[in-house]
C-alpha cells in the first residue's frame, strides 16, 4: 500500500488552485521524479476542476485511485494512492487535513493563494504518517459518516472528461507541465501505441507515466 501525493486546492469557477501539496516519489525513477510529481498536481488540479461542490469520488486508473473531497466552501483536496490503499483511510485523511487547514489558513486567501503563500505545514507529516493506514482511528466520527456518505466511482480518467476533449490537448495546454515533462508524456504515449499495437487511448496523468518510470517497488 502507498500513498503517492497529497493534495489542498481551492475550486475556483474557471479553474483549481493548487495552495499546498506534499509527494512521495521515491519509488518513481530518479530522473523521472520531477515529471511525475508535476503529473500529479496536473491530475489532482483536472479531478477537482470535473467535480463538484458537496461530492466525494475515487478516480481508477489501472493499478492507481485518486481520492477527491470537494467541500461546499470550495476548498478541495485530492490524495493519489495505489489500489491496495483503503479509500475509506484516504478520505479519512482528505476530511481532516481540509478541517485543519480552513482552521489554520484564512479564507480569504484561498482564491489567491499558493504553495509559497500559504502558510500550512503539515501536509508532509499528514503523507508519511497515512503510509500505514493503521494510523487511522476506524472508530472516528469521520468514518462513521462516511459509510453513510455516496462516494462516486469513476473508471478512468477519461469519464471525467467533456464530450470532445482530448486529454493529449489538456497536457499541451497545461501550464503546470514544464516542456520536459511534456515531452516524456509524447514519449510514453509513443511507447504505448508502439506496445499495444492500437491507437493510443489511455491517460496523459501519473498512472500511466507511473507505469513506465517506476523502478519496480
Amino acid at each position: 500500500m502507498k500513498l503517492y501525493s497529497l493534495s489542498v486546492l481551492y475550486k475556483s469557477e474557471s479553474r483549481a488552485v493548487l495552495l499546498k501539496a506534499a509527494y512521495d516519489v521515491s519509488s518513481f525513477s530518479f530522473f523521472q521524479r520531477s515529471s511525475v510529481q508535476e503529473f500529479m498536481t496536473f491530475t489532482s488540479q483536472l479531478i477537482v476542476e470535473r467535480s463538484a461542490k458537496g461530492t466525494r469520488a475515487s478516480v481508477k486508473e489501472q493499478d492507481y485511485l485518486c481520492h477527491v473531497y470537494v467541500r461546499n466552501d470550495s476548498l478541495a483536496g485530492v490524495v493519489i494512492a495505489d489500489n491496495e490503499y483503503p479509500s475509506r483511510v484516504a478520505f479519512t485523511l482528505l476530511e481532516k487535513v481540509l478541517d485543519e487547514f480552513s482552521k489554520q489558513t484564512d479564507r480569504i486567501d484561498w482564491p489567491v493563494g499558493s504553495p509559497a503563500t500559504i502558510n500550512y505545514t503539515a501536509l508532509d507529516g499528514h503523507l508519511s504518517r497515512y503510509q500505514n493506514p493503521r494510523e487511522a482511528d476506524p472508530m472516528t466520527k469521520v468514518q462513521a459518516e462516511l459509510d453513510e456518505t455516496k462516494i462516486i466511482l469513476h473508471n478512468t480518467m477519461e469519464s471525467l472528461l467533456e464530450r470532445g476533449e482530448k486529454l493529449d490537448d489538456l497536457v499541451s495546454k497545461s501550464e503546470v507541465l514544464g516542456t520536459q515533462s511534456k515531452a516524456f508524456y509524447k514519449t510514453v504515449s509513443i511507447q504505448r501505441l508502439l506496445l499495444l499495437g492500437a491507437p493510443f487511448q489511455g491517460s496523459c496523468n501519473l498512472f500511466l507515466l507511473a507505469l513506465s518510470t517506476s523502478n519496480g517497488s
